[in-house]
């Protein structure tokens, strides 16, 4: 949900700074539908019905989308923004892998986020000692927030990204045009 936040957040400050809607149309990604499409398995993958029959290929699934996402942020480097966006995204990934392909929530995180210990696949799980700790889920959103959820420091990064990436677009100028010729007599 960071990234909703960070568009909801990103387009008005880049208004508030003078920029416009266009420059988001002009935002050009390689490897777009690499990125869509793997998006796309991780809100399938953690929604019913889904998440109850994904089983042992869960975790292998969510890292498989994960780098597929990292891979297609990393051949958009040059854009303002993609490189936090793509830090964070190796911070979430290696948290993930290092815990056998689920992200490790705080308890206590998860509980203040209103959120309980989930039944079937997941992104979130409670482990006992997981490895990289800090890179995974400790911080909750309080549950007054709609959509509020357990998240990591790499989530921050992501959403900080995100917002980076749309101000600056926003900023941008359009180039200036070339002059047609005068029609010749």
């Amino acid at each position: 949900m960071f990234i909703l936040y960070s568009i909801l957040i990103g387009i008005p400050l880049g208004l508030l700074l003078g920029g416009r809607l266009a420059g988001l149309g002009e935002l050009q990604f390689r490897w777009a539908p690499a990125m869509l499409v793997g998006l796309l398995i991780q809100v399938a993958l953690f929604s019913t019905p889904l998440s109850d029959v994904v089983g042992a290929a869960g975790p292998p699934i969510y890292v498989g989308s994960t780098a597929l996402v990292l891979v297609a942020m990393l051949l958009n480097y040059q854009i303002t923004g993609i490189p936090i966006i793509a830090v964070g995204a190796i911070s979430n990934l290696a948290a993930i892998v290092a815990n056998g392909g689920y992200m490790p929530a705080d308890p206590g995180a998860l509980a203040s986020g209103g959120g309980s210990v989930p039944e079937t696949y997941s992104n979130s799980v409670v482990v006992a000692h997981p490895a990289l700790q800090p890179l995974t889920d400790i911080f909750a959103l309080p549950t007054w927030v709609p959509f509020a959820n357990v998240f990591s420091i790499g989530d921050v990064l992501i959403g900080i990204g995100v917002c980076v990436v749309i101000v600056a677009a926003m900023q941008r100028r359009p180039g200036p045009r070339t002059a047609e010729p005068a029609p010749s007599a």
